[in-house]
């Protein structure tokens, strides 16, 4: 499969494993999986024809990895970022010191005034490194990348869990967690 053709299932697998399983008639278990079979079905009776074998080279081919196969790969779901009502049954987990956070400019005054909410999602996403809380921020312009005292939070008793693609889930950042990274001494892992 193409680039293009890999970018365009992809996208496609993200609205109906995170967004809108109904618009092709399929139901996510509450932790989040389909049968694959049923995924394929599904798909193919709303247009989009693809094999087995072309959906797992989008799976291991998304630099992302958005998705997963449970282990015996008969069903699949997204790693994190649904907005419909799932519970991945992540347990929680012990961040780095630091964690990131992509953005733009424009949001920044909101942020600092109430912190990093899920708004649609079921949690904030952090990312472990700059490089892809930059990428994460560019999708919607210039980026900006917030420092996350994850240390800070974790001992003031917030949870954090990481889903099976590395991305760092925790319920809201408080803004007195966060920072500029471009104004910001960062503190020894």
């Amino acid at each position: 499969m193409d680039k293009k053709n890999l970018i365009r299932v992809s996208k496609r697998l993200s609205r109906h494993l995170r967004h809108a399983p109904g618009d092709i008639g399929i139901t996510l278990t509450s932790d989040g999986w389909v049968e694959v079979d049923t995924l394929l079905a599904a798909l193919r009776s709303h247009g989009l024809r693809i094999t087995r074998a072309e959906l797992d080279e989008v799976v291991e081919g998304n630099d992302k990895r958005r998705f997963a196969f449970d282990d015996d790969g008969l069903r699949i779901r997204a790693s994190q970022g649904h907005s419909v009502d799932v519970d991945l049954a992540l347990p929680a987990a012990t961040p780095p010191g630091v964690l990131y956070h992509g953005t733009v400019s424009r949001f920044l005054g909101t942020i600092f005034h109430e912190g990093l909410r899920p708004m649609k999602r079921h949690a904030v996403h952090l990312s472990a490194n700059v490089e892809t809380a930059r990428t994460v921020g560019g999708r919607r312009g210039v980026p900006v990348v917030l420092l996350v005292d994850a240390r800070g939070m974790t001992a003031a008793g917030h949870e954090f869990q990481v889903s099976a693609n590395g991305v760092w889930l925790t319920a809201a950042v408080p803004p007195e967690f966060l920072r500029r990274l471009d104004e910001a001494v960062v503190p020894q892992q």
